[in-house]
């Protein structure tokens, strides 16, 4: 009797878990410093038109936008917290839509700080590392509850009720420029998230953007180099240029179109690692339709 109650226990929450996980909603977490935040103000064409199947999972509760945390929206930026701009991941999202079959949804998770080092995603440091941070600094991290990478975690794992993490996306290294264990610091990230949700990293590829680049004067470009070896560290691991995206008078920070193109970037990236061949790649805020082939 009792292993027949046991069995049955079993049923249902396997039942449960595969009516509440969709395969075809396919989730990307997301997280990094004030590129990935997004610096640039959001235009009238990054607004308009966005497709119901790209979603964000609201990291903060942003009343003003009538968002509340822990809840999927359509990802109209911004998709961090309630006052940042464009993001590389706005652009990816909609360029694996305009390349994806209809039934394929997309959701996003993005937790950033702006300014922050890669320690501040680091379980064992984050709290030594905010101790001599600015203010404005330890002011974004409290509302991801004091600490990103809890905050990152809580959220993949809410969103793994609703469909399959298929990704993640890293912009940051201006902070760490010339640090030569970054790649070290970001595989201990990465490593840990694989370890809490469970997942395998052979499945699971990592997407790191360059920071501005070196052909945009980038004040940070000599950090290129070394995010150029990550694969060396993490073998599902992928750079996405930076070559070409227009930066701001900073030189630290992308444009909105520089963000867009690099977003681009990451799309077309990930479209080949899931298997698709694109036959012309869609420029999104053009709203022209593609061709793909599997």
């Amino acid at each position: 009797m009792k292993l027949r109650l046991i069995a049955a226990v079993c049923l249902t929450l396997l039942a449960m878990k595969s009516f509440s996980e969709d395969k075809k909603f396919y989730i990307f977490i997301c997280f990094g410093q004030s590129n990935m935040e997004g610096n640039a103000r959001v235009q009238a064409q990054d607004t308009i038109g966005v497709d119901s199947r790209f979603q964000v999972l609201q990291a903060v509760d942003c009343a003003g936008r009538g968002r509340t945390k822990d809840n999927w929206y359509t990802a109209i930026p911004p998709l961090v917290r309630c006052g940042t701009g464009l993001t590389p991941a706005d652009y990816f999202g909609r360029t694996l839509l305009a390349n994806l079959p209809g039934k394929i949804k997309i959701g996003i998770i993005n937790v950033s700080v702006a300014g922050a080092k890669i320690e501040v995603f680091e379980t064992n440091s984050y709290q030594s590392y905010l101790a001599t941070a600015p203010v404005w600094m330890k002011n974004i991290v409290a509302e991801y509850g004091g600490n990103p990478y809890e905050r990152l975690l809580a959220l993949a794992k809410l969103a793994q009720k609703s469909g399959v993490i298929k990704g993640v996306l890293l912009q940051q290294g201006e902070s760490n420029t010339n640090d030569t264990l970054w790649t070290q610091k970001v595989k201990g990230v990465y490593d840990n998230l694989m370890k809490d949700l469970k997942l395998k990293p052979k499945k699971v590829p990592l997407l790191a953007g360059e920071v501005v680049n070196a052909d945009q004067n980038g004040v940070c470009a000599s950090m290129n180099k070394i995010i150029a070896t990550l694969p060396q560290t993490i073998p599902n691991s992928y750079v996405i240029s930076s070559a070409g995206c227009p930066c701001s008078a900073d030189h630290l920070h992308f444009t909105a179109e520089g963000y867009r193109l690099l977003g681009r970037r990451y799309g077309e990236t990930m479209l080949s690692l899931l298997g698709y061949k694109v036959s012309e790649i869609n420029k999104p805020e053009l709203s022209s339709v593609n061709t793909i082939t599997r």
